[in-house]
């Protein structure tokens, strides 16, 4: 059999798709006309010839938690996830949060930057209820890409071509004038030649955690994830999105898109993510009801004194461990390594694949890992889930 594969990022594909194929003996199958080589280099655009093992790792604390993250590029041609660790985003709440970037790696690493501090923001405009700020804040990334602000933001996050353009549009078209408090959102209107740019084709999964208090509050959108560790159970935090849950089917379905090979229109293999600005055109509806959305699931846990740890995780590495199993390697290491992130970096090199044969453990791979510190004061080890039912 011949196959002519065809790769595109353009709309977040991480596979290569066969266009057509012919019976070897098939007098249609134009043999001398396919340039092989050509495809050696499509291939090779996926995946490396040796993995990039090096792994940007950190530690930290406060009197809460501790904390440790490592993320690895593995076989992949290029490193595309971005994440974001605060112990200390105010004085109550630490954040820590993981952006999976499929078609490139601007929007995670926007999503990096700001999604914290539209958290805070959100809540400065409403107090009193921070799982909704947290949501807001998830639909405010997708609001601020757009438009000439937006463009010059991931021009300055993207290539070197494109940052040198950026920052000389900003200081050309960058508004003037604007509030220094940082809890008021200043994201001000720009007129320019990028202003009616409607934001990225690419674009990110977010799973974040935010510690407030004696509460944790979990947000995910796409297919990375959150569990916690209960007395070495593990219990999902998060629900991964996917185009054939009846949920997301019905909504992409009403939005005026098809899904096809587990793939929103033949497309994409989520069915929410922040970004992928073309699959959210329809003028007529809401963000939460587009096709693709940013609208995260928000599950919210009451600390008990059983909570040992939460991990947030991309899909490369629970594509290679389950919940259980990742929460039984980390006890197994947790008390004998150096640092949380020591741990994080054993994680990597469990799941990383030998070769790209099988697929699994050749993805870009983040984790965080978030022990707490006790005692705590809660109560109540209940969970709260604001639209599904997780568990292990």
């Amino acid at each position: 059999m011949i196959v002519v594969f065809s790769l595109s990022l353009i709309q977040g594909q991480k596979d290569l798709f066969p266009l057509t194929t012919w019976p070897v003996d098939s007098p249609a199958a134009p043999s001398s006309q396919i340039d092989y080589s050509c495809l050696s280099y499509v291939v090779m655009g996926i995946y490396l010839s040796t993995p990039k093992t090096d792994k940007l790792s950190e530690d930290g604390e406060n009197a809460r938690i501790r904390y440790g993250l490592s993320s690895m590029q593995g076989w992949r041609a290029a490193m595309e996830d971005a994440h974001a660790a605060l112990p200390d985003l105010d004085d109550s709440t630490s954040f820590f949060g993981v952006y999976d970037g499929h078609g490139g790696k601007v929007v995670a690493k926007f999503c990096a930057k700001y999604l914290h501090t539209q958290v805070l923001k959100q809540e400065a405009s409403c107090p009193g209820d921070f799982g909704s700020s947290v949501q807001k804040a998830f639909l405010r990334m997708d609001e601020m890409m757009r438009g000439q602000r937006g463009w010059r933001e991931l021009s300055v996050l993207g290539d070197r071509i494109n940052k040198f353009t950026g920052m000389i549009e900003g200081l050309i078209w960058s508004p003037r004038g604007v509030d220094s408090n940082e809890h008021v959102d200043d994201w001000g209107f720009e007129e320019g030649p990028h202003s009616d740019f409607i934001g990225p084709t690419s674009g990110c999964t977010a799973c974040v955690a935010v510690i407030r208090n004696n509460q944790l509050i979990v947000a995910n959108a796409g297919d990375s994830r959150c569990v916690i560790s209960r007395k070495g159970q593990a219990y999902g935090l998060s629900r991964d999105h996917k185009p054939e849950l009846e949920v997301e089917r019905e909504r992409i379905l009403k939005a005026g898109g098809f899904v096809h090979a587990g793939r929103v229109n033949g497309s994409l293999n989520l069915s929410r993510a922040i970004g992928d600005m073309e699959f959210k055109q329809n003028k007529f509806l809401p963000a939460d009801k587009q096709i693709i959305t940013a609208n995260p699931d928000i599950t919210i846990v009451d600390l008990s004194e059983d909570d040992e740890f939460v991990v947030l995780a991309c899909d490369g590495v629970w594509d290679c461990m389950s919940n259980q199993q990742l929460v039984d390697f980390i006890h197994e290491h947790i008390n004998t390594e150096r640092s949380l992130s020591a741990v994080c970096e054993k994680v990597l090199d469990r799941c990383l694949a030998p070769s790209t044969a099988g697929g699994e453990g050749c993805d870009n791979m983040t984790i965080i890992l978030v022990k707490f510190n006790h005692p705590l004061n809660s109560n109540s080890p209940q969970m709260e889930h604001s639209s599904t039912q997780v568990g292990p």
